[in-house]
């Protein structure tokens, strides 16, 4: 059952009675009753009570009327979706300037190129404006003229009627595609204004982007119609994995392994960073899971490339499986000594 519409948007003196007519309006499209004595008498037939609870006396209009008194017109809401005239507006705006669309690319970078910025040379598929017709799509040498079934409106007007009244709805003209004008197209783009080519884009990534950061450049997307301005180019990042670095925001992450006699007496580890192969001190007595900071060797802040993050190292030692008999030999020392001394590095 086809239920009225319930609009609590004005307190103004009369809404009440307003909306409750739209409601009975409504009951048109619900009553079969009401629908048969509308199709047989027309709005005669409701006027008289024919159909109940419509009442005596109660006159059904289109119901749009009473929303476009009501609100002011509705705007470009068309007249409710387009039904009841009004509201469409000049179709011939179409032929003003309008804006380019949005374009997108994808851009993949080196690890190090994520952490410290670089310049890439990116090619972008874009349409660019016409040259020949200077985006108007209209062939030098030729004039347009008015299309002679808008008259230069734009529009078209068709009428609908229904059980709640004749409704006017409002649609681009299909011969003009709304402009208004006929004309002869542009050899080159084909009448759209617009030519499809390849453009070399000069981009600076700045230092500290992340996988999924998107870029924006201004003025580099599609080329508006008939000179209207460029939109702009979003560039998605995507960054390739680093044999030995992991990335967390602003710290990077790696791990160094070291052998268990290092691990008891300390040694000096080669560390990869993101400037290079840097000595870590180990010191004496490190436990396995052990992490040592690296404190500014970390990814640059993304807008204060001044600010860096840490390096954090993992320390993993490494348990010999076999050892050989001379080794074997030294570790019972130690172990005898240790159960001695009740001291030493493997105390428990």
């Amino acid at each position: 059952m086809c239920e009225p519409p319930i609009l609590d948007v004005n307190k103004e003196p009369g809404a009440e009675e307003v909306f409750k007519k739209i409601g009975e309006a409504y009951e048109v499209l619900s009553d079969d009753t009401k629908k048969t004595i509308y199709d047989k008498y027309g709005e005669a037939g409701l006027k008289g009570g024919m159909g109940g609870r419509g009442g005596p006396g109660v006159e059904f209009t289109n119901p749009f009327d009473l929303f476009e008194s009501f609100f002011g017109g509705m705007g470009g809401m068309g007249g409710m979706g387009g039904m009841g005239g009004g509201g469409f507006g000049r179709a011939s705006s179409r032929s003003r300037t309008q804006p380019g669309e949005d374009g997108r690319v994808e851009l993949q970078l080196d690890f190090l190129e994520a952490v410290f910025g670089c310049s890439r040379e990116i090619d972008v598929d874009r349409l660019n404006a016409c040259e020949v017709c200077e985006t108007s799509g209209v062939r030098p040498g030729t004039t347009p003229s008015t299309c002679p079934q808008c008259q230069g409106s734009g529009q078209v007007v068709s009428a609908m009627r229904t059980p709640l009244g004749t409704f006017q709805q409002v649609s681009y003209c299909p011969r003009c595609d709304g402009q208004g004008q006929t004309f002869t197209a542009c050899d080159k783009c084909g009448g759209e204004g617009r030519v499809e080519e390849v453009k070399r884009i000069s981009l600076k990534v700045p230092a500290g982007v992340d996988a999924g950061s998107r870029l924006r450049v201004r003025g580099e997307g599609n080329s508006g119609r008939r000179g209207g301005e460029a939109g702009d180019l979003y560039v998605n990042i995507s960054i390739k994995d680093h044999p030995e670095l992991r990335r967390d925001g602003m710290t990077i992450h790696s791990d160094v392994e070291i052998s268990y006699v290092d691990a008891i007496l300390g040694t000096q580890a080669k560390v990869t960073t993101v400037d290079g192969p840097v000595e870590l001190k180990i010191p004496p007595g490190t436990q396995p899971g052990t992490t040592l900071l690296m404190a500014r060797r970390g990814v640059p802040k993304l807008g204060s490339p001044t600010v860096r993050g840490d390096h954090m190292v993992h320390v993993r030692v490494r348990i010999p499986k076999s050892l050989s008999a001379e080794e074997r030999k030294l570790v019972e020392e130690l172990k005898e000594l240790q159960s001695k001394t009740k001291v030493g590095p493997f105390r428990f």
